[in-house]
């Protein structure tokens, strides 16, 4: 399934109260009226679900509110204008107060083969390698941390069998140790890992993208224990 570029969600202020609210499993976190941005690619915009992701689902769930941010087939590495930091110098709102970031670490890079780079020393914007994955992780977290002062986390998808995917993920927790990010984790979590064949063939449409079952009831419940564990006070 395609989408156009105007199908994309793109910056957009939802509210509770402009989405269609379910009852069942309605969950009221401590995350309830703050401002989350979501920043991503196809997993984030909900690609395989008709452009419903967990972002929608988290909002309906907990009364929180979202900027969502995500272009199919985008990269981490700024190698053009819809990377994830171009899209972020030029669609998030650094006028709207954000209480807590979250972005996608993008399976395109591993698919794409991009470099994963190293750790800087520093902590300076203008330091980091963006034509890497690292060093663009780098720059989000030090634009995110300059620019709104929130809490920064990455997630990660569920395991599927890449090689450099794994790198990635290994090279998030040493980028944690410098930065105090959040990361909440699938494809290390076991319990996905260990589902079975009939309930993964529901939830995923393919290794990569979530099916809207796959998004209401197996992704978003973790990224909910997550924000719940969380709170705030990082």
């Amino acid at each position: 399934m395609s989408f156009q570029l105007a199908d994309i969600k793109r910056n957009k202020i939802m509210k509770p109260n402009e989405l269609k609210k379910s009852t069942q499993n309605r969950q009221k976190l401590n995350i309830a009226g703050k401002m989350i941005f979501y920043l991503g690619s196809s997993v984030t915009y909900g690609s395989a679900a008709e452009g419903k992701s967990f972002v929608e689902y988290i909002s309906e769930r907990t009364d929180s509110r979202y900027v969502k941010e995500a272009v199919s087939g985008t990269t981490l590495v700024d190698d053009g204008s819809d990377s994830y930091i171009q899209r972020m110098l030029r669609n998030m709102d650094t006028g709207i107060k954000c209480d807590y970031f979250i972005c996608q670490l993008s399976t395109n890079d591993a698919a794409q083969n991009k470099p994963l780079g190293s750790i800087s020393n520093s902590r300076n914007l203008n330091d980091f390698d963006t034509a890497t994955i690292i060093g663009a992780i780098e720059y989000i977290i030090a634009y995110v941390k300059n620019t709104w002062n929130c809490l920064v986390t990455f997630y990660t998808n569920t395991y599927f069998d890449n090689s450099n995917y794994e790198a990635m993920v290994a090279a998030l927790y040493q980028i944690q140790k410098k930065w105090n990010i959040g990361i909440i984790d699938l494809w290390n979590n076991q319990a996905m890992r260990n589902v079975s064949a009939e309930d993964y063939a529901k939830y995923m449409n393919d290794e990569i993208h979530p099916t809207a079952a796959g998004y209401q009831e197996w992704w978003s419940p973790v990224f909910e224990e997550y924000l719940q564990k969380a709170g705030f006070e990082l």
